[in-house]
């Protein structure tokens, strides 16, 4: 028997897996558009879905950030339909023998900023930078980079007011450590310097083939 969620999306094949859950090929009963199903429990510990459906909501329209389609409870599980991407930076990077051209990384550090500072400009930090967050798109979509995983992004300042979250020290590690920026390995709080700062690692990371070590 079929497992349709929402009424309308045909669950598939599972296409991968993370700390938030599960993701699974889907399909629109209706249309026969193929879309991603992200799964998670409803007794997972640190539940996040609900709150990253929320930030999909607030960014829609921004270029690079895929549609969301579908938020709800469907059983034991929280679901989130958003539109299918094609392979992360990371497997393009593995695909292309670890060897970007710098033309090629240029061209993604285009888009990249372009999609940091579109999310900022919401007041959000991403707080998780890594080439496996940073999906291209599919068909005509192809060239573009779309960025995902909003699960740890952090609202850093107040749109009606801008005023910034205070500054704080002490804190616990957020994100991936081999992309995370010296403040954030040093407990300050995070802002926007440090998306920009890991971006930055990433863009290395994809010249040089290799990860850099950070003193």
């Amino acid at each position: 028997m079929e497992h349709v969620i929402g009424g309308k999306f045909k669950l598939g094949r599972k296409i991968g897996s993370g700390s938030f859950g599960e993701l699974y090929l889907g399909v629109n009963i209706q249309s026969g558009e193929e879309v991603a199903i992200k799964l998670e429990s409803v007794k997972s510990r640190h539940p996040q879905l609900h709150y990253e459906s929320k930030l999909y909501m607030l960014l829609q329209g921004g270029m690079g950030i895929p549609h969301l389609k579908w938020f709800g409870v469907d059983g034991e599980y929280n679901v989130m339909v958003i539109d299918l991407l094609g392979p992360s930076l990371e497997d393009l990077f593995n695909f292309c023998n670890r060897k970007f051209t710098l033309k090629t990384v240029l061209l993604l550090a285009d888009q990249m900023i372009a999609r940091v500072e579109y999310m900022h400009s919401r007041g959000f930090l991403h707080r998780d930078i890594k080439p496996d967050n940073f999906l291209m798109g599919l068909g005509r979509k192809a060239s573009q980079v779309y960025v995902i995983d909003y699960g740890l992004a952090k609202k850093y300042r107040d749109l009606q007011t801008h005023k910034h979250i205070p500054y704080r020290e002490n804190k616990n590690l957020t994100g991936t450590a081999r992309y995370a920026s010296v403040n954030t390995h040093l407990g300050v709080e995070q802002s926007r310097r440090d998306d920009l700062e890991s971006l930055g690692y990433v863009l290395m990371y994809f010249i040089r083939g290799s990860f850099l070590g950070k003193v």
